[in-house]
């Protein structure tokens, strides 16, 4: 059995979504129990160097929305990256999914050899969609999940691998 480009993007994006939203739902009620400022977590980096948890969730948001909206061939929504509070991130997701919960198998099947170019700060790069999907998309996606996962975990959230897994 063969797999489609839909079954391949905008579901496994999707889990991946529900699975961050509830990793961070328990973010803020270890935020409240244990009296932590929000923003202590929020802004919570794992080297100097990399971005915070706020903004690994605004990237793997992009990355998820792009990615549906490329491989389908529709405009990709456009959002402010204004996030300050779990209540916005939390809003940012929801956002996100119902944007690829509106995608239909229809418009992504068969985008295998779609032409995507993605906008970079130097020049903008041109794949194929399977490759797009297979070699950019899902490992930048997931780099930033588990990036957010790690934040929180070090910051001492009790979460496992099934957090991140979620449920089938």
């Amino acid at each position: 059995m063969a797999i489609s480009m839909y079954q391949a993007s905008v579901p496994v994006l999707v889990r991946g979504l529900n699975n961050l939203s509830a990793i961070l739902k328990k973010a803020e009620a270890y935020a409240e129990a244990k009296k932590i400022e929000p923003r202590v977590l929020l802004d919570a980096r794992l080297a100097p160097d990399m971005l915070p948890l706020t903004r690994q969730i605004q990237i793997a948001s992009d990355s998820a929305k792009g990615c549906g909206a490329r491989l389908a061939a529709v405009d990709v929504p456009k959002y402010e990256d204004n996030e300050a509070s779990f209540d916005d991130l939390q809003a940012r997701i929801a956002k996100t999914i119902a944007f690829l919960n509106t995608l239909k198998a229809e418009q992504i099947d068969g985008s295998e050899d779609r032409e995507v170019t993605i906008p970079t700060r130097d020049k903008p790069m041109t794949f194929k969609g399977l490759p797009y999907l297979l070699g950019f998309v899902l490992p930048n996606f997931f780099f930033h999940v588990t990036t957010a996962y790690a934040i929180l975990r070090h910051n001492g959230l009790d979460i496992g691998k099934m957090d991140y897994l979620g449920k089938p």
